[in-house]
């Protein structure tokens, strides 16, 4: 990943061209860093494991017939470069994220920043670990919980409700649009919970194992697990806590 990142996102970090950069839909872009990216790191991880299938973003856009190879008996999920839209404009955060799942199940998962060198990395059932140490996820310990909501994907009544019922009970910040951030940020302390719309596996695999294995909790709002071949499911909650998680969870079914 720290190969990567320095001879692709760091060589084009604040010197794209303009035809580096391509509107992929609607408020999202894509960039000739995060297809080299994918590449390079397609092409190691294949020779680390081979006999596993391979699903990166960039890839899956193209051809949605990838999806499928999340079912696998073994399965790498590459996001390149995630907070695309940050790293396009010149700006941090954005990150790396890795995982590896069975049969739909994620297993491991790597979170780097390659402007800090931050290193989150997780296996399940051997606890979270940052740069090495390991990680006890704490909360802010703030007199009202501190919420990032993104509402980038939420159709617009949802999107009211959420404020007029969620966003009173929480103090909000804004989201980092970088899930590579976001889930770090949750661990540590910075924010309390937070709620997605969109939970893509290249996304959210590699950061739900890390909250969970750190002792936080990340699930569906039903508390079912994530799993990332149920990823064009919408809806995920990520909290410090499990108590933070339930309270969240339980204003939601009262939305």
């Amino acid at each position: 990943m720290r190969n990567t990142a320095e001879k692709t996102l760091l060589k084009h970090y604040q010197r794209l061209a303009t035809d580096e950069i391509t509107n992929k839909a609607a408020d999202d872009v894509v960039t000739i860093a995060d297809t080299e990216s994918e590449i390079m790191l397609a092409a190691g991880l294949s020779k680390i494991l081979p006999e596993a299938a391979i699903v990166g973003e960039e890839a899956a856009h193209a051809d949605p017939a990838i999806f499928d190879r999340l079912s696998n008996k073994l399965c790498w999920i590459i996001d390149p470069l995630d907070g695309t839209n940050n790293y396009a404009a010149g700006k941090p955060p954005f990150g790396i994220l890795l995982a590896l799942a069975e049969k739909g199940e994620t297993v491991a998962g790597w979170i780097y920043d390659p402007l800090t060198g931050r290193l989150c990395t997780a296996h399940r059932g051997q606890g979270a670990w940052l740069n090495g140490e390991r990680l006890t996820a704490r909360t802010s310990g703030a007199d009202k919980p501190i919420a990032a909501i993104s509402v980038v994907f939420v159709d617009k009544s949802k999107r009211a409700a959420l404020m007029e019922h969620i966003a009173p009970h929480y103090a909000l910040v804004d989201i980092p649009r970088c899930a590579a951030e976001q889930y770090p940020r949750i661990a540590l302390g910075q924010n309390d919970v937070s709620l997605f719309e969109r939970t893509y596996a290249w996304d959210h695999a590699a950061g739900v194992l890390f909250l969970n294995e750190a002792g936080g909790k990340a699930a569906r709002p039903d508390g079912s697990p994530y799993r990332v071949d149920t990823h064009l499911k919408s809806g995920l909650i990520g909290a410090a806590s499990p108590a933070l998680f339930d309270d969240l969870a339980e204003r939601l079914t009262r939305m």
